[in-house]
């Protein structure tokens, strides 16, 4: 059995999280391949690696003096090492890095050497081997991932490499270049490690113990969520569900391997299995909640709008002329409404509404900002009758006003627009008819 185990900031912030760190891995001969992240916060008021490479790398690229900053990364690293008793010195490392800050060698570079020093550092710890990313993980020169061609590469680089420990975050252009994911992106870099040596299970190992049905912020001590498809995690992930990169699902999806969410502090908890499908029934009619704030609303009116050829096209062309891409579009007979993120509406508004009276020709257009979106998924739904009814019912008795509701075909969610400010009061009253009162 092969296991790839990738471990987050929190979990390598100190030579403490190291040794729990060590002990996972070495307590099960099938986790041969380690992912590490860059050492994040030891504490609240903490600076993460990354967050001090990127200010290093700024005063470098402004011809400024950067020794004390850069002296600050050699020391979290240095007091590492020192605590675990590693034979390593990492000076020539340091150099190189620092030299080719000087030498401005990019904000990616930047950003990649806090895992390329701490995959170092905890191959030495562990004695496995080492392995650099640049070497198998590449990038178009526009800028996209390749996947087939990493795929297949880091399949052939493992190939007789029993044990490894590959950085995550980054990969190579063409040029040789560094090029790194966006953040967070050492959980794709397990999945993507995952999916060329065939492993039979992902493990990623963060700071909690999986998916919780909703925010802990906003419901207290949520319910977990112990086994979640694909499709649903990837639709909690886009309302902001951030315990996994959204983009780390694909690599293992198309290959089938399931990842298992784990808690570095408390290994011992089962944390969530994410999986293709599942002949497992969820214990709730929902399996989470998630939501954003920050949406504006288009509401366009025109009589027989139905019976007008193109006329949607032509009103979501002045969104896509002006580079505003639209999040969902409920529409009637004689309306429809873009939803939007209400930010970068803004700087583009006048243009587009002027692009759609031009070319559209409405009788009415109204604008409803500061709206939030929530998503309400769970495979049970397609089963359970009157989801979306007893949804109605928990907003009415807590005085919320359903400003929208948008329900895809496959009937996996439900989205529903509220204003911001019952935006928590919403969750919790989903979170209460489904999971409460089932308790």
């Amino acid at each position: 059995m092969i296991k790839v185990v990738k471990f987050g900031g929190s979990s390598l912030a100190s030579a403490e999280q190291f040794r729990k760190v060590a002990d996972i891995i070495h307590s099960d001969e099938s986790r041969r391949y380690v992912v590490p992240s860059a050492p994040g916060k030891r504490f609240s008021a903490d600076t993460k690696v990354t967050d001090m490479l990127y200010g290093c790398y700024e005063l470098a690229a402004k011809g400024k003096n950067f020794d004390a900053e850069f002296d600050a990364i050699k020391e979290r690293y240095n007091s590492i090492i020192t605590e675990l008793n590693i034979d390593l010195d990492l000076d020539k490392e340091f150099d190189t890095v620092k030299a080719c800050f000087i030498g401005r060698a990019g904000r990616d570079y930047a950003a990649s050497r806090g895992e390329y020093l701490n995959g170092l550092v905890l191959a030495a710890y562990l004695g496995y081997s080492f392995i650099d990313p640049a070497e198998m993980i590449f990038f178009r020169d526009d800028g996209s991932f390749d996947a087939d061609r990493t795929i297949k590469a880091v399949g052939d680089r493992l190939v007789g490499v029993e044990r490894a420990v590959i950085p995550g975050f980054y990969g190579s252009m063409p040029n040789d270049t560094i090029k790194t994911f966006s953040r967070g992106g050492s959980d794709i870099t397990g999945s993507i490690v995952a999916a060329g040596t065939g492993a039979d299970l992902y493990e990623n190992w963060t700071d909690v113990s999986g998916f919780l049905i909703c925010d802990p912020r906003i419901v207290e001590d949520p319910q977990p969520i112990r086994t979640i498809t694909y499709k649903e995690l990837r639709e909690l992930a886009y309302m902001g569900a951030t315990v996994l990169h959204e983009d780390a699902i694909f690599p293992v999806r198309k290959a089938g391997i399931p990842i298992n969410i784990k808690n570095t502090n408390k290994p011992g908890d089962a944390g969530t299995f994410i999986v293709e499908s599942t002949s497992q029934k969820p214990l709730y009619t929902i399996t989470g909640i998630a939501g954003k704030k920050g949406f504006a609303v288009v509401n366009i009116e025109k009589d027989m709008m139905n019976g007008e050829l193109g006329f949607g096209r032509r009103v979501l062309e002045q969104f896509e002329k002006n580079g505003i891409s639209f999040e969902h579009m409920p529409s009637g007979i004689d309306t429809m409404s873009i939803i939007v993120h209400q930010e970068q509406f803004g700087e583009k508004e006048q243009e587009i509404l002027a692009g759609i009276h031009r070319n559209c020709h409405p009788d009415v257009i109204d604008i409803e900002t500061d709206l939030a979106l929530i998503a309400v998924v769970g495979r049970g739904m397609k089963s359970e009758r009157g989801t979306a009814g007893r949804i109605f019912s928990a907003l009415a008795h807590a005085h919320v006003n359903v400003k929208m509701i948008d329900q895809g075909s496959s009937e996996l969610n439900i989205i529903i627009g509220v204003s911001e400010r019952d935006f928590e009061t919403a969750c919790k009253a989903i979170y209460d008819i489904f999971v409460l009162q089932q308790l």
